[in-house]
């Protein structure tokens, strides 16, 4: 059998630091920089290979998965390791690439490296589509305050409702203006146009793909939740992948950020603000879909359609949820309404999870 050696990679976008390091000793077996293309890396370890069983680890980041896709192509095994997890001395200032790859490297050999969860191409395509539509959605809201910001300079406010109703949308048509605001103007609104269409379009995508065999039953679960309709769905499935590596509700929290910091010493107590930790997407949409609680627990036409078909026990839960969050939001609301959205949009991620595992049990 062959010995083995650690490696570990500091992964940039035209380079990729390499130190490698046997199984026992402090002296690395080889130290060296290499250009980020796969036949230069995979060409460099395969000849370490000869020699070693190697094992591989470098940081998430915004690099993606493409070098661990180059290593299991060539069965090279490969961690990615989750940033916010490694080990950092305090005392230590000194940054560089090699000592990066080096320290990847021992802490890998240690066993102090937590793995994170590397998407199928399958998964990380949908995962795509999914942050694509959310771009589109940002795009529509920056175009609409560009509007509304245009009118309010030229003393124009609409004062008779909500905004971005059919009412208000007829309003804005009557508008009218001479010289280079007509221009202005026009330009404004078909710019708004064109992204409403471009995010419908991409509603119809991920709503297309949540009618695959693959995600649609666990979609349609969700789904049977107040305020999680069939984008908020697709957002949570994609960004967590598979439920199963959360061994406990309050697992899974914490992976969201909705958990609190704390700082606990003797006698002393602090509890602070949440951590934020995670998928920033999910969490957002968590909160948003939290304020839906505030109402008094019933079922809607629409929440109604969307359970219609559904298993007995995923509607106990979503009934279940809607009385135990509601309580929990006025308990909480006298205090701050921010902050019971957020302790709601908590114990709402248990819920999921738990409907998550059912579905997940009842596939296998």
């Amino acid at each position: 059998m062959l010995s083995m050696a650690h490696v570990g990679m500091d992964v940039h976008k035209r380079s990729i630091t390499v130190v490698i390091y046997p199984a026992r000793g402090d002296t690395p077996l080889d130290r060296t920089r290499l250009p980020s293309e796969e036949y230069a890396v995979t060409g460099y370890l395969a000849r370490w290979q000869q020699q070693y069983d190697l094992r591989c680890y470098y940081e998430a980041g915004p690099g993606g998965y493409v070098v661990y896709r180059w290593l299991q192509r060539r069965r090279i095994a490969c961690l990615v390791a989750a940033p916010s997890k490694m080990l950092r001395a305090s005392g230590d200032f000194v940054k560089t690439d090699r000592r990066d790859a080096r320290m990847l490297a021992e802490q890998g050999r240690n066993g102090q490296l937590t793995a994170v969860r590397v998407p199928t191409p399958e998964e990380e395509a949908v995962r795509g589509l999914v942050r694509c539509r959310e771009t589109r959605q940002r795009d529509v809201l920056a175009a609409r305050q560009r509007v509304l910001k245009f009118l309010a300079l030229r003393g124009r406010d609409y004062t008779a409702g909500k905004h971005w109703t059919q009412a208000h949308r007829g309003w804005l048509g009557r508008q009218q203006f001479s010289g280079p605001d007509a221009w202005s103007y026009q330009e404004y609104c078909t710019d708004l146009s064109y992204r409403e269409q471009r995010l419908a379009e991409a509603d119809r995508q991920v709503s297309a793909v949540a009618q695959e065999e693959a995600v649609a039953p666990l979609v349609r679960a969700l789904c049977c939740f107040r305020g999680i309709d069939t984008l908020t769905a697709m957002l949570v499935v994609s960004e967590t992948l598979d439920f199963r590596r959360f061994a406990t509700a309050r697992q899974y929290m914490s992976y969201l950020g909705l958990t609190c910091c704390e700082a606990s010493t003797g006698e002393t107590h602090r509890r602070g603000q949440i951590t934020k930790a995670g998928s920033t997407r999910c969490r957002r949409a968590l909160v948003e879909a939290a304020w839906h609680y505030r109402h008094g627990p019933a079922v809607g036409g629409r929440l109604a359609q969307r359970q219609a078909g559904q298993p007995a026990q995923v509607i106990a839960h979503a009934w279940k949820a809607q009385k135990r969050l509601h309580k929990v939001f006025h308990k909480l609301a006298v205090k701050d309404p921010r902050k019971a959205a957020v302790a709601v949009a908590r114990e709402l991620a248990g819920f999921l999870w738990a409907v998550a595992r059912m579905i997940a049990a009842d596939a296998e």
